[in-house]
């Protein structure tokens, strides 16, 4: 006798969601997303915090989320270099893209979010190593150190003195968004007036509910306005910031 209809139904919608929870983590894990900011997309596209709580609607929002920052399901293709993958290949991993945003490197997010080809190129003039992955604890600390200095040059403050530890990546996020928007101003794509909220909302469309953004809204703001700036790079968007 086969097996009635709704049966089937929710075997076939238990499939999809366990497809879709897989992507939501390995988007988490592409993105370099730690536990904070990752809850709390799931907290603002969802409405809960965690993916196995979410319905298969919730999960599609998820990832099209993710998407919008970058992710990429595309599997990986066989005989492909293993990523870095110890603790400070993830920090370096994520800089890197933060200021790619940033527009501090010339290769674009989505290249760096997909592949480490433009930071193991830098890992290696930095280090001497062939590969990231083989570097250890103090070839790991000094390109990291390397890497604030980078941002440190192009306008985005990394000392956070007296930011309590739980803050910190908040601090940083909000620290990279008023970077973007100071080059944004300097190449006269933002008004000098416009506040962080009024860049986001103008150039776009992200609108907030309150003064501050959430840490995963900034990570948003970030990206989006990161594109704005690449897009008008010949008017010295790669640049450092001298004043």
């Amino acid at each position: 006798m086969a097996p009635p209809a709704t049966a089937r139904v929710l075997r076939a919608d238990d499939k999809a969601r366990n497809i879709l929870i897989a992507k939501v983590h390995v988007a988490k894990k592409q993105l370099g997303l730690d536990d904070d900011v990752y809850r709390g997309v799931l907290l603002r596209v969802a409405g809960h915090d965690s993916a196995k709580k979410c319905t298969v609607p919730q999960l599609r929002l998820v990832v099209q989320d993710f998407e919008r920052r970058g992710f990429s399901a595309v599997a990986k293709k066989p005989g492909m270099a293993k990523r870095a993958d110890h603790p400070l290949a993830k920090k370096a991993r994520v800089m890197w893209i933060s200021l790619s945003h940033l527009c501090a490197v010339r290769e674009e997010p989505q290249a760096a979010i997909k592949a480490d080809k433009g930071l193991e190129a830098f890992a290696k003039r930095q280090l001497g190593c062939m590969k990231f992955q083989w570097a250890d604890q103090t070839q790991g600390d000094k390109l990291v150190e390397a890497l604030k200095k980078w941002a440190q040059r192009h306008g985005w403050d990394q000392v956070q003195a007296g930011v309590p530890k739980a803050h910190y990546v908040h601090a940083l996020k909000v620290g990279l968004c008023d970077a973007i928007l100071f080059k944004l101003k300097r190449a006269g794509i933002a008004a000098e007036g416009w506040s962080l909220k009024d860049a986001a909302f103008r150039l776009c469309g992200i609108e907030g509910e309150g003064l501050r953004f959430t840490t995963s809204e900034y990570e948003l703001i970030a990206a989006s306005l990161g594109r704005k700036l690449r897009e008008h790079g010949g008017q010295g968007a790669f640049n450092e910031v001298t004043g």
